[in-house]
């Protein structure tokens, strides 16, 4: 952790304490730099504490991208418990690496990533003529935060990249195809976003709009009201709708139905429920609504999800 740090430009010397609270399950570090650098890590945070990252030095100018929480280990269970520990929904994350950001991690939780550092105008000769339809990612003088949802072949890429690794030669071209191959997903899936000017947010909105999230994503079976969402935000309606949809992608209602299906195919996968027993938990009571969105988001209605994943 101290040696990446270095290599980043970051300083971490006033929060060593805090960091020996993480026990290391892996951590690899696959440098291609000044274009580019793969970070690849599982750990556990026994103790909660928040991190205060510094801006990336070791580059001028250049994005974090961050793919959380979307691979399975080899061995799950801890040296403390063969219990699974709580983390967050899989995402990608995009920052620039300038900006400093608060890190929060919570107590007792499980946390892996694949995160790639990669130099702007190295991804913008990657894009090519197509970088136009993402200037304001490289605008310098905007600070953003932006999220996107897992698709199907990002989760797949990602546990190739952890689980199936070739041993010997030509392992440097393997990472770097492997992770040009992620970023061409993922901006493939940002390219759909509505095209709108970026407004540059400052701390206390990034926490807010957090903040609403996540009341959302614990309210799954009864969907927050607007009022509520704006009373939580201290915004105004239009702000908080205007910078909800530039992190997210997705408007209010469109995100929080998003979640809800996310939940739902993971009750139908991992719980084994019936798709009434899905829909009923979730809040619904027109289970040809239910099934409807499930459709829209999952590409697939809900029996026949569930018959191919209790199959497996």
């Amino acid at each position: 952790m101290l040696e990446l740090a270095d290599t980043l430009g970051v300083s971490v010397s006033d929060q060593l304490s805090e960091l020996t609270s993480l026990e290391f399950q892996e951590m690899k570090v696959i440098d291609f730099l000044p274009e580019m650098m793969i970070m690849i890590r599982s750990l556990i945070s026994k103790e909660g504490f928040t991190y205060q990252r510094k801006p990336i030095t070791v580059i001028e100018k250049g994005l974090l991208i961050s793919f959380q929480n979307m691979f399975k280990e080899r061995k799950e269970a801890t040296a403390e418990t063969s219990q699974p520990l709580p983390e967050e929904r899989p995402h990608v994350r995009i920052t620039p690496s300038r900006m400093a950001s608060e890190v929060n991690f919570p107590k007792r939780s499980h946390i892996r990533q694949i995160t790639i550092l990669v130099e702007m105008r190295y991804l913008q000769q990657f894009l090519g003529r197509d970088q136009s339809k993402f200037s304001p990612l490289f605008e310098a003088e905007n600070t953003f935060w932006i999220e996107e949802f897992m698709s199907p072949e990002i989760a797949v890429l990602v546990n190739e990249i952890v689980t199936a690794a070739p041993e010997g030669t030509l392992l440097d071209a393997y990472y770097r195809l492997k992770s040009l191959n992620l970023l061409y997903h993922l901006f493939k899936n940002l390219a759909y976003r509505q095209a709108r000017p970026y407004c540059s947010m400052s701390t206390a909105e990034m926490e807010a709009i957090y903040r609403v999230r996540n009341a959302m994503s614990t309210s799954l079976d009864q969907a927050l009201t607007i009022a509520e969402l704006v009373k939580l935000s201290g915004m105004n309606e239009l702000k908080l709708r205007k910078l909800f949809k530039q992190v997210f992608g997705k408007g209010l209602y469109d995100y929080f139905q998003h979640l809800r299906m996310q939940e739902a195919a993971r009750l139908l996968k991992e719980e084994r429920l019936s798709v009434s027993e899905a829909g009923y938990r979730l809040g619904f009571t027109n289970l040809s609504h239910f099934g409807r969105l499930f459709e829209a988001c999952m590409g697939m209605k809900p029996k026949k999800w569930n018959t191919q994943n209790q199959q497996g």
